[in-house]
């Protein structure tokens, strides 16, 4: 298990070593965090900078009633059998499940890399079982970010060059690439290897690197795959960890798969999937 990955409201979280510690935290009259000792011109700023409200009543994401089979061997392979959840603001929600249990199919369906063959998926205001192939792409393009097990990094690029690429792809202007790109490699902690390649990265900064590409183009949601199977328990908690600063930082809801109960306590929500349905929702 992982103590420091423990999700304590009632408890300040300690500084990372070398990271200067924040200031101490009150409550104004509205409810919102601010430092105890703030001037009043302190508070104006602080109150401008902090991040609109987030209404949490409203699903970011539906899945209603959805079914996907697979034809196998002249017969149909059930691997969703009526799945029912929703997806909300700023959430960091686990798909458990061994393999097998229809985890990933979900995670596609829900990233409009497949359809379902029956039920309801509603992504925002877009009804992804009914959208063309064509629609379906520029949402991805634009709305969601893809985390793969494999790390799915061009080997012959740089980290920088990785995460440029996926704001070339997004369309985002040519003007805000430098400034996106390095705060992107900042916030997963690889500026000091920006121009390394992934062949000469760990299997932890090469997932980083693929952390930094899904976020750049700022999606609304980020689905990732077994984000931590292919790496050690330590990285496992660095990767998680960077999970929660992006909630935080980046205003963004993910879900992810995974069959590592150690990381489990840092989700807001877990599902668990035996067979192609949930058993806890």
């Amino acid at each position: 298990m992982f103590p420091g990955l423990r999700r304590n409201k009632k408890q300040a979280q300690k500084p990372s070593p070398g990271v200067p510690e924040e200031p101490q935290f009150g409550v104004s009259s509205e409810g919102e965090q601010v430092p105890e000792a703030a001037s009043a011109a302190e508070l104006a700023a602080l109150e401008q900078s902090l991040p609109a409200a987030i209404d949490t009543s409203k699903p970011l994401l539906t899945v209603t009633g959805v079914e996907r089979s697979f034809p196998v061997g002249g017969q149909q392979l059930h691997v969703l059998k009526g799945i029912d959840m929703s997806l909300y603001p700023l959430q960091l929600v686990m798909l458990k499940g061994r393999s097998g249990s229809g985890k990933t199919t979900l995670l596609n369906l829900i990233g409009g890399l497949d359809q379902p063959n029956r039920g309801e998926i509603r992504f925002k205001e877009h009804l992804f079982h009914q959208c063309g192939d064509d629609e379906r792409t520029y949402i991805r393009r634009k709305e969601i970010g893809f985390i793969f097990q494999s790390f799915a990094l061009m080997p012959l690029l740089s980290a920088w060059e990785n995460v440029e690429l996926s704001l070339r792809m997004a369309g985002v202007p040519r003007a805000q690439w430098k400034p996106r790109v390095t705060h992107c490699l900042e916030l997963v902690g690889l500026v000091r290897r920006m121009h390394h390649r992934p062949f000469e990265l760990s299997g932890g900064e090469q997932q980083r690197v693929a952390i930094a590409k899904a976020i750049a183009h700022k999606p609304s949601l980020l689905l990732a795959d077994e984000p931590t199977a292919e790496l050690d328990s330590q990285m496992g908690a660095q990767v998680m960890n960077v999970f929660r600063d992006i909630i935080r930082t980046e205003r963004m809801t993910i879900c992810m798969t995974t069959h590592d109960p150690t990381i489990m306590e840092v989700a807001d929500r877990v599902f668990e999937m035996v067979d192609g349905k949930f058993i806890n929702a």
